[in-house]
């Protein structure tokens, strides 16, 4: 059984295409879809913005549905100036840059009374991410389309959209992380204390900063679509 969990109805609704036999349920107020993409059995759901909800529907996910990996998926924006609009990356680990008790002594990113600062993936599942994505070049090659750039990296989530050059610059230089989100080290904390496996996915929607507004409206669906279709190989694999 893989999870899956995105932020937005957008980046999960061309999944939700191509799931047969599907069930769902509300649990929390999260609607959980359980089906298959080919002979593969996926759970799926839509957690709703930010690291609460992200962490909400992860723990309800592990607790009722007891998913082998849990699979990130979403948009990100590019605090790399190499990474362009629908690129991806495929995060080595994730730190929350909006955690902050430097005051009393500590790193920041750093979790009061813990040891945890950035929660590694799972190598595994990250290179069967890699696979799928490289699958799907291939294809792509064929029919002469644009290629998939991938980038791994730290992906810094805190509940901030971050849309202002001092924004980004400040959290590249506190943690030299390549993207930017509102949710996946949330799912990678939980996931990490709970021992799943997981991985983080995220498709560049927008530059993080003065234009990211403008960027993020006109890409994410366009970024999401691109996710969801690695997801397609990845279960077809």
């Amino acid at each position: 059984m893989i999870g899956i969990i995105c932020a937005m109805d957008v980046e999960l609704e061309k999944i939700l295409e191509m799931m047969d036999q599907k069930q769902s349920e509300i649990v929390s107020d999260i609607v959980y879809h359980q089906g298959k993409i080919g002979d593969q059995d996926v759970v799926c759901a839509v957690c709703g913005v930010g690291k609460v909800f992200a962490a909400m529907c992860t723990q309800a996910m592990i607790m009722k549905y007891q998913p082998d990996c849990i699979i990130n998926v979403g948009v990100a924006g590019a605090l790399d100036p190499q990474l362009a609009i629908t690129d991806i990356v495929l995060a080595d680990d994730l730190v929350q840059h909006d955690m902050d008790v430097t005051a009393l002594g500590l790193p920041r990113g750093m979790i009061m009374n813990t040891n945890y600062l950035a929660f590694p993936t799972d190598r595994d599942i990250s290179n069967r991410l890699q696979a799928a994505i490289d699958a799907l070049n291939a294809k792509r090659e064929q029919r002469e389309d644009n290629l998939i750039t991938t980038k791994r990296g730290r992906i810094a989530s805190g509940d901030q959209f971050i849309s202002e050059k001092a924004q980004k610059e400040d959290i590249v230089g506190a943690f030299e992380a390549v993207a930017c989100e509102m949710e996946g080290a949330a799912i990678a904390q939980v996931c990490y204390v709970n021992h799943v496996p997981y991985s983080v996915m995220r498709a560049i929607s927008d530059t993080a900063d003065e234009t990211a507004q403008m960027d993020f409206t006109e890409f994410m669906s366009i970024a999401s679509a691109v996710t969801a279709e690695v997801i397609r190989y990845f279960c077809m694999a």
